[in-house]
């Protein structure tokens, strides 16, 4: 019985390193734009010396308000002010993260070279960049606060509309890096565009653009409390308020609140994202042996 001989591979050349004057333009170059930018900011560096001094002053009148008894009057009143607009702010979030999944879904699949001609492609690729260069408070200002007025609806939306965006590309890249497999393998069954998606590209797509909503979710959270600085509602408008009146006490507690819930928050959606990404843990319950 003859063996068989495996055949020799192939011989790679290591790519040769870098040459060292390119290395060295390219650090410089850095460091240039870099004390170009500390330049442009005019940051008042004899400032830094006062910073640990501020700091002690200013986190002491915040902790003043936390570490009083939270069922005494006015403290009780300020927590439970805190929570409510903070409720406001995951509300705004969700609504907008919903706004922001619903559209941005079919938008991914018109923006995906595998799953749309080039030209629609293109076009819906420029107007997701275009919605991404736009801040959210901006869009709020402009648009939303003018449309709806004051309050948590306008934030919401306008954290729908920059949710688009972001939510739009993260889809189509992921789209664009299927596997083609199951794709060819449904369509030399016969199966219509629809039905190759249903069945070849939505199973491959789906876990990671529900960790994409959740992971935006989180981002939503965020950018809530800086909107309610323009009125758009949520714990923002309060801290606004306060900060304006340098009520110290109340400033510390929606700090708290705000720092609490979203640690919270951003563990359970950690965890629901690891979970929908890596799948049931070996040896789980139900697993099949």
């Amino acid at each position: 019985m003859t063996a068989t001989v495996p055949a020799p591979r192939p011989q790679t050349t290591r790519p040769a390193p870098p040459k060292k004057w390119r290395v060295l333009t390219i650090e410089l170059i850095a460091l240039a734009i870099v004390l170009l930018c500390l330049s442009v900011i005019e940051i008042k560096w004899e400032r830094l010396a006062q910073f640990p001094e501020n700091f002690v002053t200013y986190t002491g009148l915040m902790l003043r308000g936390a570490l009083n008894n939270p069922f005494e009057e006015p403290y009780a009143e300020y927590w439970l002010t805190s929570l409510e607009f903070m409720g406001q702010s995951l509300a705004m979030a969700w609504v907008g993260t919903v706004i922001g999944a619903l559209l941005s879904f079919p938008i991914g699949f018109l923006a995906a070279s595998n799953t749309a001609p080039r030209w629609i492609v293109v076009p819906t690729r420029q107007v997701l960049n275009a919605i991404r260069t736009v801040p959210d408070v901006i869009f709020a200002i402009v648009i939303m606060v003018p449309i709806f007025g004051l309050g948590p609806l306008p934030g919401a939306l306008a954290l729908g509309v920059g949710s688009i965006g972001t939510l739009g590309k993260l889809t189509s890249e992921v789209i664009e890096g299927i596997d083609t497999g199951p794709v060819e393998s449904v369509r030399s069954s016969g199966a219509n565009p629809l039905q190759v998606m249903r069945w070849a590209i939505l199973p491959q797509v789906m876990p990671e653009v529900i960790a994409f909503w959740l992971y935006r979710f989180e981002v939503n959270i965020r950018a809530g409390a800086i909107l309610g600085v323009v009125g758009a509602g949520g714990i923002g408008s309060l801290l606004s308020r306060v900060f304006d009146q340098r009520d110290w006490d109340r400033i510390g507690i929606a700090l708290i609140v705000i720092i609490l819930v979203t640690m919270i928050v951003d563990a359970i959606s950690g965890a629901v994202r690891h979970r929908i990404i890596a799948g049931a843990p070996t040896g789980s319950a139900g697993a099949v042996v």
